[in-house]
């Protein structure tokens, strides 16, 4: 029983792999053009440099060359005021340094009421 499923399923596979061969190799095939050679080498001059009608992406040219809308010195020049200024970092004009706030509590009152929220008592208010 066990030798007639395996001789069964041998010969599904082998049946399975040659139907599976519906195509044949025939060779190179010679090419065939009505054109002659220096009539496509010109096709192809004009292709090369005519509009790309696959193109769909910005890759698919040549990048132009940027120009700048400031010259060099002058990029310089706003770099180095830049770094002298009071925060590089600021994102507005005229941010400058953040000024100091006076408070009213007394340093003594502070660390009172630290303490005593850090030992669970409750806050006077």
């Amino acid at each position: 029983m066990n030798t007639s499923k395996i001789i069964a399923a041998a010969a599904l596979s082998l049946l399975a792999a040659v139907g599976a061969q519906a195509e044949t190799y025939e060779g190179v095939h010679a090419p065939v053009s009505a054109n002659s050679r220096s009539e496509v080498r010109a096709q192809a001059v004009v292709a090369a440099r005519s509009e790309n009608p696959y193109a769909e992406a910005v890759s698919s040219r040549v990048t132009p060359v940027l120009t700048a809308s400031t010259d060099r010195a002058g990029a310089r020049n706003e770099a180095v005021a830049a770094a002298h200024s009071a925060d590089p970092y600021a994102e507005g004009y005229g941010q400058g340094v953040a000024p100091v706030l006076a408070s009213t509590v007394d340093r003594a009152t502070v660390r009172a009421e630290a303490r005593a929220a850090a030992r669970g008592q409750q806050l006077a208010l």
